[in-house]
């Protein structure tokens, strides 16, 4: 018995050692280049902090609004929560970053992968305007998001009707994006702050199962910062993460910073067992994003939270988490070029 324990321990002191030794590669599935004022510290401040954390590829897209500066405010705003000033959809979002973009040399613009998000999603003009913006940069765009749609105190500072995932507007646009093999990064929170319910999953739920052929990145997996000040953990996201994935080969999960804690890893740092599980079971649709907004000093600490889940899956899983899953659900025709 003695000499079973001492080989049971150093096969799990050697694992562990394998796992802290993993040479982790990210690709960031969620970075915005500005923030909710259009502002951003630019390109090569982004480019240093992802060699910093060894950031391969990211996703890049605007913020789809812009935080008003109210005469009635003596301070500028720091963040779109920072006073009762509403916000509003801004198309110049998308201008800005594929400006940013276009000036890198090609080595550069190789990492980056454009999402378009500077549009109305309750506006039934939307996919006219998308798809100008598309015709006008062929081949540039590589997705479309993230798109706001049920996003926490956010959703009542936007001025105009309530974005919700299955209205007509969106509806159109998912169209558009099946058309250009477009994924689309979509946040739609799953409940409100004090609901201990999934309130809002069936605005989800109608575009999966009547866009098929739309690959959707569900960002933070529907949860939020501000749904975890008052509710601390959904206790019914797991189970509802598990049947989702398992009724709709085209949703694919954003495991940003709001899903690390408290759902991810424990108070103590340690991976959730079911987490582990959920992601073994489907080792291709789950993603990483940092989130970031027009900052990015912080982008490699982000990703090194994660080690610790990362280190307990497989490693062939892990490294599909860290980094190929995003690149596998961008367009056909950019997978072909990054094989090259």
């Amino acid at each position: 018995m003695f000499v079973h324990r001492l080989l049971l321990g150093g096969l799990l002191a050697l694992c562990a050692l394998q796992a802290s030794a993993r040479d982790y590669r990210f690709s960031d599935a969620h970075l915005h280049y500005v923030d909710f004022f259009q502002e951003s510290e630019g390109m090569a401040p982004l480019l240093r902090a992802m060699d910093a954390g060894r950031v391969e590829h990211a996703l890049i897209t605007g913020i789809p609004v812009a935080k008003k500066w109210h005469e009635d405010e003596p301070k500028r705003p720091r963040y779109y929560a920072g006073d009762d000033a509403g916000a509003y959809w801004y198309s110049a979002t998308d201008v800005l970053v594929a400006a940013a973009v276009k000036r890198l040399p090609a080595e550069q613009r190789r990492r980056l992968h454009p999402f378009l998000s500077g549009f109305n999603p309750t506006d039934k003009n939307a996919d006219a305007h998308i798809r100008r913006m598309l015709e006008l940069d062929p081949g540039f765009w590589q997705g479309i998001g993230e798109v706001f749609t049920r996003h926490d105190d956010l959703t009542a500072l936007t001025y105009g009707d309530t974005p919700r995932a299955n209205n007509e507007a969106m509806t159109r646009v998912y169209h558009l994006a099946a058309e250009y093999d477009l994924p689309v990064l979509l946040h739609s929170n799953i409940t409100s702050k004090r609901e201990r319910n999934p309130l809002y999953l069936a605005e989800l739920e109608e575009p999966l199962r009547n866009h098929p052929h739309v690959r959707f990145i569900w960002a933070h997996a529907g949860t939020s910062l501000e749904i975890h000040r008052h509710q601390e953990r959904l206790e019914f996201l797991l189970p509802t993460l598990e049947r989702l994935l398992a009724q709709y080969p085209n949703l694919y999960i954003d495991l940003s910073w709001s899903v690390l804690r408290p759902y991810l890893l424990d108070a103590e740092g340690r991976a959730d067992p079911a987490w582990l599980q959920l992601v073994r079971r489907y080792p291709t649709r789950f993603m990483l994003g940092s989130d970031v907004v027009g900052r990015f000093d912080g982008l490699g600490n982000y990703f090194a939270e994660f080690r610790p889940f990362l280190d307990a899956l497989p490693e062939d899983v892990a490294r599909r988490v860290a980094r190929g899953n995003f690149l596998a659900v961008l367009p056909r025709q950019r997978r072909a070029e990054l094989a090259d």
